[in-house]
């Protein structure tokens, strides 16, 4: 588990979140507090969280899954930059009806040694933080 432990600081380290663990995978949660949200008039905190599990010894790989929350004007460059990292995005939505401003939720998906991931998750955040610090 201390194993483990290190190696998912290290992943939430490169991914910019905070480290902890649910349902025995390692989760980063990244709040994204310059997005002042509101859902049904009250105030919403927007996270983002990544996360792997299921680590193989041998190949150092492990199933790596994100849900991150966007703007609407974020969306493509996020999707491009992701798709260019070679990770799969599984999903598109929003999940509110009463947001504002909208959010838009990606899920994405790859197996992967989960510090690899996270170095590529990083480089694609950057796309969206570089134009909208």
């Amino acid at each position: 588990m201390a194993n483990n432990r290190s190696l998912c600081e290290q992943f939430s380290r490169i991914i910019g979140g905070q480290p902890g663990f649910a349902g025995g995978k390692c989760v980063s949660t990244i709040k994204r507090d310059q997005i002042r949200a509101n859902i049904l008039g009250k105030r919403f905190q927007v996270t983002s969280s990544f996360s792997f599990e299921s680590v193989n010894k041998r190949t150092g790989r492990a199933l790596c899954v994100g849900r991150a929350a966007f703007l609407q004007k974020e969306v493509n460059r996020f999707i491009l930059a992701i798709r260019k990292q070679g990770i799969k995005v599984s999903s598109v939505r929003n999940e509110w009806l009463f947001d504002q401003p909208r959010l838009i939720y990606i899920n994405i998906e790859a197996v992967d040694q989960p510090l690899a991931f996270a170095r590529k998750v990083r480089r694609a955040l950057d796309v969206i933080t570089k134009v909208h610090p």
